[in-house]
């Protein structure tokens, strides 16, 4: 990538930003208080643990994964970033307090791979993860079928106040812990996508660039369905999902590495 190119997307990440919190998209970026809880998606990732770096045009993301909880999908997904399948990728899909998907190579949204040749692999449901807001899932079809399990994931961007007092005892009929309810209250999610979806990472750092993807101007998908995707104008680019341990790279190397002039 050139270096104007870079500042371009710096450029247009503020504007966003700005239009974000100032209700430009018809949207205003929630606040988020820190989550205390001893849920492990709100713990500090620890030294050497496996970290994903998403490099965007409104800035960066970092996620910690959980291979021992979702192995399958946590291989699949690093197997493709290592690959580079990500690179230049667009998040095509924005939903303001639901979530925003990437991870379609097409930028459809229809399409999808992973790296045993192109096979699906089953979804991997952990009582020990849920879709908290920041929560990093892999999408599957409705109902979990199996036939969604490829390349394509999504943070949860759901609002501080999602999950109601009643919403709350219904978790609590249905086994959730004292603890995982009071996450669910404090800081937002879906749990109704528990038993669905995979979840294989949380959002440590950059939640407010997740919100300002889903704050962006959308319009209904073309196809029938009740999907929004970022305008063309508005367009959300993966530029890169680098792969490390934490810490990791710092903000400024990997911003150094998108700037580098490709070796001829």
């Amino acid at each position: 990538m050139k270096k104007k190119h870079w500042m371009s997307a710096v450029l247009i990440a503020l504007a966003v930003l700005l239009l974000c919190g100032c209700g430009g998209s018809g949207h205003k970026a929630p606040k988020r208080d820190a989550v205390e809880s001893t849920e492990r998606q709100f713990a500090a990732p620890a030294a050497g643990d496996f970290i994903a770096i998403f490099s965007t045009s409104l800035g960066e993301v970092r996620a910690v994964l959980y291979p021992d909880a979702a192995p399958m999908a946590v291989q699949n997904f690093v197997g493709l970033a290592r690959s580079g399948y990500y690179d230049n990728t667009a998040v095509w899909r924005a939903e303001y307090g639901f979530a925003v998907q990437g991870g379609d190579a097409g930028g459809t949204g229809t399409g999808g791979a992973t790296i045993w040749s192109n096979h699906p692999y089953p979804m991997e449901a952990d009582g020990s993860l849920r879709h908290y807001a920041g929560a990093l899932c892999a999408a599957f079809g409705s109902g979990g079928d199996v036939s969604g399990g490829n390349s394509q994931f999504y943070f949860v961007t759901a609002l501080p106040d999602s999950v109601n007092s009643a919403m709350q005892e219904q978790l609590a009929a249905n086994g959730y812990s004292e603890s995982q309810i009071s996450a669910y209250a404090a800081a937002g999610g879906l749990p109704y996508l528990d038993n669905t979806d995979t979840v294989f990472g949380q959002v440590y750092e950059g939640m407010e660039v997740v919100d300002a993807m889903a704050c962006v101007e959308t319009e209904k998908a073309e196809d029938g369905t009740d999907t929004f995707r970022p305008a063309q104008d508005a367009a959300i680019t993966i530029y890169k999902v680098t792969i490390a341990n934490y810490p990791g790279p710092t903000a400024e190397e990997t911003a150094a590495w998108l700037t580098a002039e490709p070796e001829q």
